[in-house]
């Protein structure tokens, strides 16, 4: 099998959420996000870019802090875009020059980075992760990915998908699911062609696998803790 088949493809964002449907609604009033798919359990959203962000049911969810993940949104104009997220349920939790952080109904905190260009709806700039070690954690998703770090940020740009930054966190926390006292919050959903040669090629980039056995996904922790999905893509 090729390398390229090996390698993941980034394929979502995945949020937990107590009330997916309420948050699936909150997304999508505030940023025009299309609603893609609902089932039992699980929405997912669509993008104006066409990315998937997936919100899984979790009844045990207990939001941040410690956060986790944050989604990265550009908008036309912050202030006012806050101010609707506030009328919506978010919490306003910092501002700086030209970017304001919210934490969502749920807990998850995102932020508003203007974009002049953007139009009605809202677009996703980045996933933001934390990590005790930045550039390790960006070093490992290159890895796992087949994707460049760039040049002097712990930052990747996949084919066809959204920015991943991470973020340096001091006295970093790592979620330890499925322990419900350490949530992991958010993972990604990677793709792979074939899941025995994605597994293999996972653990040789440094995860470890997640004991159970499912017919379409598996479940893996990166070098910091997050939990992350490897989907068969066929």
């Amino acid at each position: 099998m090729s390398g390229e088949s090996i390698r993941g493809r980034l394929e979502a964002v995945v949020l937990d959420a107590a009330d997916i449907e309420a948050l699936a609604g909150f997304y999508a009033s505030l940023t025009g996000w299309t609603i893609a798919e609902s089932d039992a359990g699980w929405v997912t959203l669509r993008t104006r870019e066409g990315f998937e962000v997936g919100l899984q049911a979790a009844p045990d969810h207990v939001p941040g802090p410690p956060s986790q993940f944050r989604l990265d949104l550009l908008v036309s104009d912050p202030a006012a875009t806050a101010q609707q997220a506030e009328r919506l349920g978010a919490t306003r939790l910092e501002q700086t020059f030209g970017h304001i952080t919210l934490a969502d109904p749920a807990g998850h905190p995102f932020g508003l980075c203007c974009c002049s260009g953007v139009g009605e709806a809202a677009g996703l700039e980045a996933v933001v992760v934390a990590a005790p070690d930045a550039a390790a954690l960006a070093a490992f998703y290159g890895r796992l990915l087949g994707v460049e770090v760039a040049s002097g940020e712990p930052v990747l740009s996949p084919d066809r998908s959204f920015v991943v930054k991470f973020r340096q966190v001091e006295g970093y926390t790592a979620p330890q699911w499925p322990d419900p006292a350490h949530p992991q919050q958010a993972h990604l959903d990677i793709a792979v062609d074939d899941l025995d040669a994605g597994e293999a090629h996972a653990l040789q980039a440094g995860a470890t696998r997640v004991p159970g056995d499912q017919l379409t996904f598996r479940v893996f922790r990166d070098p910091a803790g997050h939990p992350f999905c490897l989907t068969d893509a066929g």
